[in-house]
């Protein structure tokens, strides 16, 4: 996690799983930017967890992103994500790029979702939902 500052709701933050390499890389690379995203693992967060889930969200089916009292779920969040991209950095840039346009994220999206999914039972883990929060 990057400046957490708990459930205050003043900076933006983005539920992931931390049990994924690929979402952990991927919040590596967010967290090279110059912040003003809170990361946080889904696992850690069970009242989190919680709120996203009471309001109809999966976060198995992807990540989540709470900016004050507005929730953005998947493509529609690493959409959403795509600005706190850090552009000093190539892969930074790529990513805003990728993701700034919501046509890209509608089309890749589903892709990488289901790529988490196989890659999480390849490597014997269960999803969030399977185990639920705090368990890790």
């Amino acid at each position: 996690m990057t400046g957490d500052k708990g459930a205050d709701g003043d900076r933006p933050q983005l539920l992931y799983d931390g049990q994924c390499p690929v979402c952990s890389q991927y919040c590596t690379l967010l967290r090279t930017g110059p912040g003003g995203l809170d990361l946080i693992d889904a696992r850690t967060r069970p009242a989190l967890l919680d709120e996203v889930q009471s309001l109809g969200l999966d976060i198995d089916e992807g990540v989540v992103l709470k900016i004050g009292d507005k929730l953005y779920a998947g493509a529609a969040a690493i959409n959403a994500v795509a600005e706190f991209s850090d552009s000093a950095s190539w892969l930074g840039r790529l990513n805003r790029w990728i993701f700034k346009s919501r046509f890209r994220a509608d089309l890749l999206y589903p892709a990488l979702r289901n790529g988490r999914g196989l890659l999480l039972k390849l490597l014997r883990r269960p999803k969030i939902n399977e185990v639920g929060p705090g368990v890790e």
